[in-house]
Formats: structure tokens, C-alpha cells, sequence
């Protein structure tokens, strides 16, 4: 257990039942009445962001969160089907727990389960993933004013903005934190 003045970005904690990572923390002293923490958590399990004001003092359970190696290997509908590179044993996980993570997802990508009491509660992907252009419009010459960028599909179904040199069959680099293109693969 920890109190509320120990939180720091990047902490994961429980809170009802539930995983959460400290996105965001404040320690708030207010002149005649008494200070407080405001924090933003990112729920582990759905991504979404909630706001929570703890007392200082507040006890607050911290959660261990355990990296294993493990390797994509493909989608069944909802389910998403990976191995552990430790045991060789498969795991699923269900699209609900991983909303933000399945445009990155390609066949045999590395990623890393995050296990929380002997469950797999998430998995983190690498910082930066490579993926294949399938479908880009033809970039029209001239066509410079501005941000100069056209939409384009990769081999993931995820769609993004690219510079207009881009062109279908291209690899290229993800930053999977933002989900923008970082540049084009050697």
C-alpha cells in the first residue's frame, strides 16, 4: 500500500477492482483548506481516462504489473491469439481489452503481456512497428501547400495521414504511442 502523496506518472494502482496507470498527478495546497491530489488514471483494461481527487493521506493499493515476452500470431473475429515465449502457451485476449493496441497488430510482432496476479490484464507493443502499405492515393505533383500529406491504408487496417512521396508496397515506421508516421523504412 502507498499514499496518495507517493503517486508519480507511470504508477499502476488498483482501485476497486480495477488496474489503473497514473497518466497524470498534482498535489494541490489550497491556502486556508487542506491539500489534495488530483490525478488523470488510464483504466488498463478500456483505455479510458478518468479524473479521481485522493487525500493525501488516502491509502492506495499498488499494483505490480509483470512483463512477459510473447509473439502476435493472429485474429479469430473478437479474439485476439498470441504465445507465450516462455512457456509456448497461447493465450487470448479478448478486442475489448486491447482497443488501442489492434491497429499496430501484425502477424509475429513481439510484444510483451503485462500480468497482474497471475492474469493477463494487457499487452505493450513496441514503441516503433513497420507496417506495409496497401492501398495510397497517387500524391499530386505540385500539391505542397500546406501539410502536404494524403491518407493511406497499411496492412493492419489502420488508416493515417503520410507525406505524399508514399506510395503502395512502401514500408513504413509507426511511433504506437501516437499512432503518427515517423518515416519510411530502409
Amino acid at each position: 500500500m502507498i499514499t496518495a502523496n507517493d503517486l508519480r506518472e507511470g504508477m499502476k494502482i488498483e482501485i476497486d477492482g480495477n488496474l489503473y496507470v497514473v497518466e497524470e498527478f498534482q498535489h494541490v495546497k489550497r491556502g486556508r483548506g487542506g491539500a489534495f491530489v488530483r490525478t488523470k488514471l488510464r483504466d488498463l483494461s478500456t483505455s479510458q481516462i478518468i479524473r479521481r481527487v485522493f487525500q493525501p493521506e488516502e491509502k492506495i493499493k499498488d499494483a505490480f504489473i509483470e512483463q512477459k515476452p510473447a509473439q502476435y500470431l493472429y485474429r479469430d473475429g473478437d479474439n485476439f491469439h498470441f504465445m507465450d515465449l516462455e512457456t509456448y502457451e497461447e493465450k487470448i485476449i479478448h478486442k475489448d481489452q486491447i482497443p488501442d493496441k489492434i491497429p499496430f497488430l501484425k502477424d509475429n510482432l513481439e510484444v510483451s503481456f503485462q500480468i497482474y496476479e497471475g492474469k493477463v490484464v494487457g499487452i505493450e507493443l513496441p514503441t516503433f512497428v513497420e507496417m506495409k502499405v496497401i492501398k495510397a492515393e497517387p500524391g499530386l505533383k505540385g500539391d505542397t501547400v500546406g501539410s502536404a500529406t494524403k491518407p493511406v491504408v497499411l496492412e493492419s487496417g489502420y488508416k493515417l495521414q503520410v507525406p505524399l512521396f508514399i506510395k503502395e508496397g512502401d514500408i513504413i515506421r509507426l511511433d504506437t504511442r501516437t499512432g503518427e508516421y515517423i518515416g519510411k523504412s530502409q
